[in-house]
C-alpha cells in the first residue's frame, strides 16, 4: 500500500498508460522531437508564470501568450500558432461557460434573498458555543456548493465576525472551520469552476466526479477545518472581534429583505443540481440507463439541465415568492454575470492552453515521461497542479494546466479513476496559499492578521486541506 501511495510502484492506474499513449498517438502527433517538446512545455508554462507573477498581467493574457509561445518553440507555424488554442476556448466556453453562468445566476438569487442568511441564521440559532467551528464549516459547505470561492468568503467572513463576537471565541477557531469548507468546495465539488473545467478536459463524469468529490471533501473538511483550527488558536491567539474592516461587527450582514425563503425552501434549492446529478450518477452505475425511469434521471441529472432547472426553481423560491418583480428579477440575473467575466475568460484560455499541450503533442510527452517513472498519475497531477499553484497563485489556472498536461494519460482510464485523477488535481491546485494569491490577502485583511500569522492560519489550513484530500483520493483509488 504504502509503495503504491508514494508512487515507487506503477498501482492499478500507470497500467494504463501504455494503452493511454498509443489510443492517443493519432490525435495529437509530435510536431517537434521530444527534447524541442519537453522545452516547449517549460517555456510555454515559464511565460505563463513569469508573466502573472513578475509583469503581474491578467491570467487571461498571460495564458493567450503563453499558448503562442508554446505552439511557435513546438514548431508550429506563426499563422497556425494559435489555432488550437482558438478551438479549445470555443469548447471550454461552450462546455463550461454556460454551467458558470448558471452557477452565478443560482448564487446570486441566494445572496440577494437572503437565503444564504436564513440557512446561516437557522444553522446557529441551534447551536451550542462549543460547537460553533463545526456548525460554520457546515455552512461554509452548505453555502459554498453554488458560490464561487470569493464570493463565499465575502459572505461568510462577516458571519464569522459575529458570531465569533456573541460567542466570546477567537476568530481563527470559528474562520479557518469556514474557510476549509469553501475551499474545499472550491477546488473538489463541481459546479465550481476549477472542478468543471479539469471534468472537461479529462473527459470525467460530472456525477461520479460529484459524488467521489463529496467522500473526499467531508473527511477533508473535518480534518483541515474544526480539527486544526483548534491547533492553530493556540499558534495565533485573536481576540474575539468587535469590527469587521472597521465596521461595527453586528451591522455587518447588511440589511435584510422584506421576506426571506424558508430555511428547508433554501437548502432545497442549494443541494437541487446536486441531487439530480448524484441520482444521474447512480442510474449509470446501476446499469439502468436504457429503463424509462433511468433515462429521464439521467436527461435531469446532465450538468446544463441539472442547473437550469435549479435556476428556474431558484427564479421563483428566491424571486417571486420573496416578492420580486419580473424586471427586478431580470436586473439580477444580468448583475450576475458581471463578476464571472474575468472567471470566464480566464477558464476559456485556459481550455485553449489545454488544446495547445494537445495539438502539439507535448501532452504525449509528458504522459510518457511519467508512465517510464512509474509515477502513480494520481500523484502526478497533483504535483503538477501544486507546482503551478505555488508559482502562479491562481488554483483556476493551476488546474487548467494541470489538466491539460494529465489528459492524455486520463484518455484511457476508466470512469472512476479518471473522476478521482480530477480530484487529484483539483486538490493540489488550492495548496500553499501565499502573497502572489489575492485570498491570502483578503483573509489577512478581513481577520486583521499580520503576514506571518496569516501564514500561520490561512497558508497551513490550504496545504492541510490539499494533502488530506491527495490520502483520501489515493486511498480511494487503492479500493475503487
Amino acid at each position: 500500500m504504502l509503495a503504491t501511495l508514494a508512487g515507487s510502484a506503477p498501482g492499478p492506474l500507470a497500467a494504463h498508460l501504455p494503452t493511454v499513449l498509443a489510443a492517443t498517438a493519432d490525435d495529437a502527433a509530435p510536431t517537434a522531437s521530444t527534447p524541442q517538446l519537453v522545452l516547449a512545455a517549460v517555456l510555454g508554462i515559464a511565460v505563463i508564470v513569469a508573466l502573472i507573477v513578475w509583469a503581474k498581467m491578467h491570467p487571461f493574457l498571460a495564458l493567450v501568450i503563453g499558448s503562442g509561445v508554446l505552439a511557435v518553440a513546438a514548431g508550429t507555424g506563426l499563422v497556425e500558432a494559435f489555432d488550437d488554442f482558438t478551438k479549445g476556448l470555443g469548447s471550454t466556453v461552450g462546455g463550461v461557460g454556460v454551467l458558470i453562468a448558471l452557477g452565478a445566476i443560482i448564487g446570486k438569487l441566494l445572496i440577494d434573498s437572503g437565503g444564504a442568511d436564513r440557512i446561516v441564521d437557522t444553522v446557529l440559532d441551534k447551536t451550542p458555543a462549543r460547537r460553533m467551528p463545526w456548525a460554520m464549516a457546515l455552512v461554509a459547505f452548505v453555502v459554498g456548493i453554488p458560490l464561487f470561492f470569493e464570493v463565499g468568503v465575502v459572505l461568510l467572513i462577516p458571519v464569522v465576525m459575529i458570531v465569533a463576537r456573541r460567542a466570546r471565541l477567537s476568530p481563527v477557531l470559528v474562520g479557518i472551520s469556514a474557510l476549509a469548507g469553501l475551499s474545499a468546495l472550491h477546488g473538489l465539488v463541481p459546479p465550481h469552476p476549477g472542478p468543471l473545467l479539469a471534468i472537461e478536459a479529462l473527459g470525467a463524469d460530472v456525477g461520479l466526479t460529484l459524488g467521489l468529490g463529496l467522500l473526499v471533501a467531508v473527511p477533508t473538511v473535518v480534518l483541515a477545518g474544526p480539527v486544526l483550527a483548534k491547533v492553530l488558536t493556540r499558534w495565533v491567539p485573536l481576540d474575539p472581534p468587535t469590527s469587521v474592516l472597521g465596521s461595527p461587527a453586528e451591522s455587518a450582514s447588511g440589511t435584510e429583505p422584506r421576506r426571506r425563503p424558508s430555511f428547508a425552501v433554501s437548502v432545497l434549492v442549494v443541494l437541487l443540481p446536486v441531487i439530480l446529478m448524484l441520482a444521474r450518477a447512480v442510474v449509470e452505475v446501476a446499469g439502468q440507463v436504457g429503463t424509462g425511469w433511468g433515462g429521464v434521471l439521467e436527461f435531469l441529472g446532465e450538468p446544463l439541465v441539472a442547473l437550469l432547472i435549479t435556476t428556474l426553481v431558484g427564479l421563483f423560491a428566491f424571486g417571486t415568492a420573496v416578492g420580486r418583480t419580473r424586471q427586478q428579477l431580470s436586473d439580477l440575473v444580468g448583475s450576475s454575470f458581471l463578476p464571472i467575466a474575468g472567471i470566464l475568460l480566464i477558464v476559456g484560455a485556459g481550455g485553449g492552453f489545454k488544446e495547445t499541450l494537445v495539438g502539439t503533442g507535448v501532452g504525449d510527452v509528458i504522459a510518457s515521461g511519467i508512465s517510464d517513472a512509474n509515477l502513480n498519475p494520481l500523484l502526478a497531477g497533483w504535483l503538477v497542479a501544486v507546482l503551478i499553484r505555488v508559482a502562479t497563485g491562481s488554483a483556476t489556472v493551476a488546474t487548467i494546466t494541470a489538466a491539460g498536461i494529465m489528459a492524455p494519460i486520463a484518455a484511457g482510464l476508466d470512469p472512476t479513476h479518471a473522476a478521482l485523477l480530477v480530484l487529484a488535481v483539483g486538490a493540489g491546485s488550492v495548496f500553499l496559499s501565499h502573497v502572489n494569491d489575492a485570498g491570502f490577502w483578503l483573509v489577512k485583511e478581513y481577520f486583521g492578521m499580520t503576514v506571518g500569522q496569516t501564514f500561520k492560519t490561512w497558508s497551513l489550513m490550504e496545504t492541510t486541506l490539499s494533502v488530506v484530500a491527495l490520502v483520501a483520493v489515493l486511498l480511494l483509488g487503492l479500493v475503487v
